[in-house]
């Protein structure tokens, strides 16, 4: 039996057995991610032994952040400012500076140079408040988890800290079945992770380190 058959005497008798239903679900997405080699991670506690250093994470501003610009001995130019939808903030006298993506150090030292033409050897700091960095940096999870949404990236970040964030599994989860999918060298990885055995069977060494941008696929359980 091809897969055409196959689809189509499940969509023929949807109406029979939620576990039909279920079926035809896994086996969608079974497809969707089937596509891309699968690699194992190693677990959260093995820090040391990641190819990608998850240690050198600088957070970056994004839409919605909360910036304070101060400028040394000018305090009439500093000021509290918010990222606009656009990536930009808008300064008394520099105009839709481009901010989302940088790191705070790096605005403070753009601004430093487009201050210049005004200020004579202008000193800028910037901090953040209200958190939300750029999109490409944020952790997504689709499928069956409670609430499955976008949850921004912080420093050291885990796989049981995003299952909190998004309440856990469903009862109708296949957690065992999930797939992580990551960009690695401009490659996109997808990797296997236990979610089950770490949520609900408490197995830390299931737990494994998050990177900005991953997207997590939680699968609805065959039966």
């Amino acid at each position: 039996m091809n897969w055409a058959t196959f689809f189509a005497f499940l969509k023929g008798n949807l109406h029979k057995t939620h576990f039909v239903k279920g079926l035809l679900s896994a086996v969608g997405i079974t497809i969707l991610v089937s596509g891309c080699s699968t690699s194992t991670l190693p677990s959260a506690t093995t820090r040391a032994s990641l190819t990608t250093n998850v240690d050198d994470y600088q957070y970056l501003i994004g839409p919605g952040d909360n910036l304070t610009i101060f400028v040394w001995r000018n305090p009439e130019i500093s000021g509290n400012f918010i990222v606009r939808p656009d990536g930009k903030v808008t300064t008394s006298l520099v105009e839709d500076v481009e901010v989302s993506g940088r790191t705070p150090t790096m605005l403070a030292r753009q601004l430093e140079e487009q201050l210049s033409t005004y200020i004579n050897n202008p000193r800028v700091t910037v901090s953040v408040s209200r958190f939300n960095g750029p999109f490409s940096e944020q952790v997504r999870v689709i499928g069956e988890a409670t609430n499955p949404r976008a949850v921004n990236y912080t420093e050291n970040m885990t796989l049981l800290d995003i299952m909190i964030e998004v309440g856990g599994l469903t009862q109708y989860a296949s957690g065992n079945g999930a797939k992580l999918v990551r960009v690695v060298n401009n490659k996109q990885v997808t990797y296997d992770i236990d979610i089950e055995d770490l949520v609900k069977d408490g197995d830390i060494t299931k737990n494994v380190d998050m990177l900005p941008g991953d997207i997590i696929i939680i699968p609805e359980a065959w039966f």
